[in-house]
């Protein structure tokens, strides 16, 4: 009778939820080891293949921390607000509140099947009051310390979403979400200054535990910059502006200046014989997307705004214009140009007829005049007044000085990153904590008044405009401050804020009081070990890192980093080696495996059948093979039950037992190693030779010479090893060997280095490099002793016909190399 891994799931799914295993206490936790996956936003139906991949074996690899020892917290919430579940929920024509609520518990289910080992007294839902009432308040937190603003700007706009975008949610000029173009806008929108931590967000990544590519990948999204800020003066204005500048070296080469499109002074700069040129090609600029603009392919185009700016260094008088390659986002939004030094400046000079002045020399040249491109590396300074004849890396900091000292230049550190966008006209969202009075001005709801809760009739669809606003109970209110009539803000906040701070929640999910009692955070944080998709590389993990270090400086968390050590699974693909998805008809459906095979099969393919980090392509006959290892494995156990729960006496070991202990042993070692770095299959793939190793002693052990107490401790050994792979199927046979306490009661095993010396081992002989024979020899044969049981091989006597052995190359318990020639 064939084992039943569906009724045996179900029956300790009860038992694990009955005795509360999975239940921990963080206040009576010591030493706690916090191991987090990025939840999962519950805009769908149903967790997919991906999910199953990310979570089921992040199980896994909590049980085996928990059976080293470890006191492990491991919570899981739901990501419940925003722009998918809100698409969901007008999809099929009900409240988003509603198939959120049903989505989730849908998924909760799953993960019950999954036998995932979380503790759900610690969930989170970011779209109920007790949880966006915190985040509020965490809004609130950076409002009064300054970091949360309001301002007019120039932002992303999505126009199939109906919302703006933070940069970090473009990619290459198109909406993450949805894939449509994004155009630009000038609205009031909400900002977090994470720019303050930016030189913090940079430096800290050196010392994080994170993967090299996410590590690059946020240094170059922050993207330090050091030069020179240098002061410009307007003719004819009362005013100056200021460019920054990597290389101020270059200074003496400047022929003209060149502002964004966009920057709020073209136009009060602009001669009237020139404004219609200039207003026509700001116009035309904002339906371009940034990744276009900056392109250096792209053919550069620009308007003369008929103003002229002086060169501080040499009193020059240099034309401003206008060009879709200077963006008013980096820097001040204004430019140098340099042509003779600049690939950009020297198109543009070209194509405008615009002088290219050289000031750098190329080393060992003697041409100090003509340019055919630009020369955009060190050299030698030239046509650079006192400066001429200093190495251009000199001059550098010369020029600075210089400028410093009368007023038009300091040293200036630049970054990339700009400040993180949270507004979000969609209805999906934790209300802004924000009351508008014409008297008062700009109010911040007080905390006692938290949550401002989200209305629950008003029609959702995306309009363009914040849904909130056409709800007049919502919408009209009274000032905190004098009790006069007000309004409140109607935008509410990106979930990338919900999610900037759940593990901070999480130990502390009851709270009534606070967001976290600091004396929960200062015990649970930061986390240990944090999973999820590089996809947030630039996004979450990103402003989680910037919540954190405010945190932190207001004393609520004990490190400046969130996550001590970060790993990211791969991607599950379909067979057709592309993403999952229901229009490409590639999708599988990790219910109908578990339905019909149970879950403990899935996850045992989903460790075997792909490197966690690497992901891979679906494959039915991999599975298949799994089902058929988990069948023997269960077979196995069947005909060895009554020897299971025999009560043996320990015996001394034979030369054949010796060989299945070098199996155990090596398969132990094997495992932990490989488990610990989250190279689930070959830790499966060393269980399978350990499987091959139990059955092979069988067949080759007559019954009055076998071991039964090595074979039923090496069963059980092989039980508790493959438990965090195939949690319920383990469990099941633990109990039947008639032990009484859980299998994850147990600690993992350890391998013992005296049984991983063989009294006979297999060594690789050589001819000239390549392998010819395989001998079977004693662990400590001499050299010479291989060498005489290698020359009695038949296949290696046939290779050595005509030849002469000139030299023997050996390596101990390895191998034996003979190099030989022609007689």
């Amino acid at each position: 009778m064939s084992f039943d891994f569906i009724a045996n799931e179900a029956k300790w799914r009860s038992n694990w939820a009955n005795d509360e295993s999975n239940t921990v206490d963080v206040n009576a936790m010591e030493d706690k080891y916090y191991v987090l996956v990025m939840f999962p936003y519950p805009s769908g139906d149903r967790l997919h293949m991906g999910h199953w991949y990310q979570y089921g074996l992040m199980d896994t690899w909590v049980r085996y921390q928990r059976m080293q020892g470890k006191n492990v917290f491991f919570p899981m919430g739901f990501d419940a607000f925003g722009l998918p579940a809100e698409n969901y929920a007008i999809k099929h024509g009900v409240h988003p509140d509603t198939s959120t609520t049903k989505n989730v518990n849908y998924m909760r289910e799953q993960f019950e099947r999954m036998g995932v080992s979380y503790d759900f007294n610690y969930g989170v839902d970011t779209s109920k009051t007790d949880y966006y009432k915190w985040t509020q308040w965490v809004f609130s937190t950076l409002y009064k310390n300054n970091l949360a603003y309001k301002k007019a700007a120039p932002v992303n706009w999505c126009p199939s979403c109906a919302t703006v975008l933070a940069n970090e949610q473009v990619k290459e000029g198109t909406c993450e979400r949805c894939d449509s173009e994004v155009d630009q806008k000038k609205l009031e929108q909400w900002f977090f200054k994470i720019t303050d931590y930016a030189p913090k967000l940079l430096d800290n990544l050196q010392d994080l535990d994170w993967p090299s590519k996410t590590i690059a990948m946020q240094s170059n999204w922050i993207g330090r910059s050091e030069g020179t800020e240098i002061e410009f003066e307007m003719v004819d204005y009362d005013w100056n502006f200021k460019v920054f500048t990597t290389r101020p070296d270059t200074l003496f080469g400047v022929s003209y200046v060149t502002f964004a499109p966009e920057h709020e002074q073209v136009l009060a700069i602009t001669t009237d014989e020139q404004r219609p040129a200039v207003e026509a090609y700001i116009q035309q600029t904002k339906k371009m997307k940034e990744i276009d603009r900056l392109s250096t392919a792209k053919e550069k185009t620009g308007v003369f705004t008929g103003a002229f700016a002086i060169n501080p260094v040499n009193g020059q008088k240099v034309p401003i214009w206008i060009s879709d390659y200077v963006l008013v986002t980096y820097g001040t939004g204004i430019v140098m140009g340099v042509p003779g030094h600049d690939e950009r400046d020297f198109a543009f000079a070209e194509t405008f007829d615009l002088p290219i002045i050289k000031v750098i020399q190329e080393p060992n040249t003697v041409d100090n005049t003509t340019l055919q491109a630009a020369y955009t590396e060190a050299g030698e300074v030239i046509n650079s007044g006192k400066y001429d004849g200093m190495s251009s890396e000199k001059m550098k900091s010369q020029i600075t000085d210089d400028l410093a000292k009368i007023g038009k230049g300091e040293q200036q550190i630049n970054f990339r990153l700009r400040d993180w966008l949270v507004s979000r006209q969609r209805y999906w969202g934790a209300p802004i904590p924000i009351i508008n009075c014409k008297d008062c001005g700009e109010v911040l709801v007080p905390e006692e008044q938290l949550p401002v809760k989200l209305p629950e009739n008003v029609e959702f669809k995306p309009s363009g405009e914040s849904p909130l606003k056409s709800c007049s109970e919502f919408y009209n209110t009274t000032c905190p401050k004098c009790g006069g009539p007000a309004t409140r803000e109607v935008d509410t906040l990106d979930t990338f804020v919900c999610s900037s701070w759940y593990y901070m929640r999480y130990p502390d999910a009851h709270n009534q009081e606070q967001a976290f009692g600091k004396d929960i955070t200062h015990k649970m944080l930061p986390v240990d070990k944090y999973v999820g998709g590089p996809e947030h590389a630039c996004m979450h993990l990103l402003y989680a890192r910037f919540i954190n270090m405010v945190m932190h400086d207001l004393g609520y968390v004990p490190s400046e980093e969130p996550f001590s050590s970060l790993t990211h699974q791969g991607m599950i693909l379909g067979p057709d080696m592309q993403k999952m998805s229901k229009s490409k008809g590639n999708a599988i459906s990790p219910d109908e495996y578990v339905q019909n095979f149970g879950s403990d099969i899935l996850r045992l393919y989903l460790c075997f059948g792909f490197n966690y980090v690497e992901g891979g392509p679906w494959s039915e006959g991999g599975f298949k093979s799994a089902s058929r290892f988990a069948e023997r494995c269960a077979r196995l156990m069947e005909e060895k039950s009554e020897l299971l729960s025999s009560e043996l006496i320990e015996q001394s070991y034979t030369s054949a037992d010796k060989k299945l202990l070098y199996v155990l042993h090596n398969s132990i070692k094997g495992v932990n190693q490989d488990t610990q770095r989250f190279m689930f299959n070959t830790s499966i793939a060393r269980l399978m030779e350990l499987y091959n190793a139990i059955t092979d002693y069988e067949k080759n052990t007559t019954p009055e010479k076998m071991n039964n107490f090595l074979v039923q401790n090496t069963l059980k050994t092989f039980l508790v090893l493959l438990s965090p792979f195939m949690p319920h199927f383990c469990e099941e046979w633990w109990q039947r060997s008639g032990e009484k306490q859980s299998i994850f009661n147990q600690n993992f095993p350890e391998h013992d280095n005296q049984f991983l010396q063989l009294d006979e081992i297999k060594m690789a002989v050589m001819i000239n490099g390549k392998r010819r024979d395989e001998v079977t020899v004693s662990a400590s044969s001499t050299q010479d002793q291989v060498l005489s049981v290698a020359l009695d091989s038949e296949k290696v006597q046939k290779h050595l016909e005509g030849l002469q052995i000139i030299k023997q190359i050996f390596v101990k318990g390895k191998l034996i190399n003979l190099i030989v020639k022609p007689v």
